[in-house]
């Protein structure tokens, strides 16, 4: 399933892209990173829970293959615990309480998915971003002399039969271990982030020495920096080109072939162009962008020759094509109704076009979410 995941998911993320309202292009590059942190564990037991809680610390070396994709080797390690309360032997009637710790190191690989970039799109500038992950590994254990003693002692009393530490071991024990977890990123700089991560980790019954008929977990809360091993992405800063247009000067923004938003075309000058922006998966016309329709109307009344070219558009990272060709239609309609119920515009100098996501007119992608009108 890892492997599948990787090739899919590298596949279809390799290229992504990024392209900030001042036009500034981010390209995704892949990177190494490293973890490290430190928190505290919980081992699931019987003994109060402020027994069970011990030092936790955890090293991590990943490569982020895609804007969602990555992989991490990591190595959690430190302090497991045990324990009961109220055990009763066989033969006395006074209760008692134990609790006991134990070492460990446990390797592992993780595959981590980065959420926030799956499903909001890849921005390299986000303040912060959510991932998930599931691997798996090996624990060693080790240092397990405190629970021995105490069975040692235990073994003294009259009536224990030994059943309460049925799975008791010495020296060091290898286990497999399988785990999963969220991650929470707060990014700092280009190189940077603080970290917040909690993970829950299963192992075999024998794991604590006690045998109780189920899987062992321990719940591991951290804490500590991600720093990226190298460029996360390529940037690019749009060319500015200052143009003379009817005795002043416009700045326009050029990316390929796209202009900034509400750009006024002045070749003629009887040419306008309003671009009416939309709320994602709608196609009423807000309050803000009402003026704008008044534009064109205004525009056509005042040259009773000219017509108005409405084309829809729908953005491409959400919904499908069959969708976003509803969303287009419907956008362009919402303009053509405004302006002949509204303005009295005669239908025949309305001329109306719908590109869905097909076509995306602005480099930034909710801006996708419009009708373009252009009036000439």
């Amino acid at each position: 399933m890892a492997v599948l995941l990787l090739s899919v998911c590298t596949t279809a993320f390799a290229q992504a892209t990024y392209v900030a309202k001042d036009g500034t292009r981010y390209e995704f590059k892949k990177h190494l990173f490293l973890n490290v942190e430190g928190g505290a564990q919980y081992t699931l037991g019987e003994a109060k829970f402020i027994k069970l809680l011990s030092p936790n610390a955890q090293l991590g070396l990943g490569y982020q293959f895609s804007p969602v994709l990555a992989v991490r080797l990591q190595a959690n390690a430190w302090q497991s615990k045990g324990g009961w309360k109220n055990y009763r032997s066989n033969s006395t009637s006074y209760t008692f309480d134990r609790d006991y710790a134990f070492n460990y190191v446990a390797p592992g690989l993780d595959v981590m998915v980065n959420l926030s970039n799956l499903i909001c799109g890849y921005n390299p500038t986000r303040v912060f971003s959510f991932s998930a992950f599931l691997g798996g590994g090996a624990n060693i254990a080790f240092r397990n002399g405190e629970v021995n003693r105490i069975a040692s002692h235990m073994r003294s009393m009259d009536g224990y039969n030994g059943l309460l530490l049925e799975y008791l071991w010495s020296g060091e024990r290898v286990r497999p271990f399988g785990r999963g977890g969220l991650e929470a990123a707060f990014r700092l700089n280009d190189y940077v982030s603080l970290t917040i991560e909690g993970n829950a980790n299963v192992l075999s019954d024998k794991y604590n020495s006690k045998k109780a008929g189920n899987p062992d977990w321990y719940f591991n809360a951290l804490a500590g920096l991600r720093v990226n091993l190298g460029k996360t992405h390529h940037k690019t800063v749009p060319m500015v080109n200052v143009l003379p247009t009817a005795g002043r000067t416009d700045t326009v923004y050029v990316t390929k072939t796209e202009v900034k938003r509400d750009t006024v075309y002045v070749e003629k000058p009887e040419q306008l162009r309003r671009d009416i922006f939309f709320e994602i998966n709608k196609w009423e016309i807000r309050q803000s962008e009402q003026q704008k329709v008044k534009d064109v109307a205004d525009f056509l009344q005042r040259y009773p020759t000219m017509k108005v070219s409405l084309c829809g558009y729908a953005d491409v990272q959400t919904g499908n094509n069959e969708i976003n060709d509803r969303l287009g239609k419907n956008r362009v309609e919402a303009v053509k109704k405004a302006l002949m119920t509204q303005y009295g515009i005669p239908e025949s100098r309305i001329l109306t076009d719908s590109k869905g996501s097909r076509v995306q007119p602005f480099p930034v992608n909710e801006d996708n979410r419009c009708t373009i009108c252009i009036c000439e």
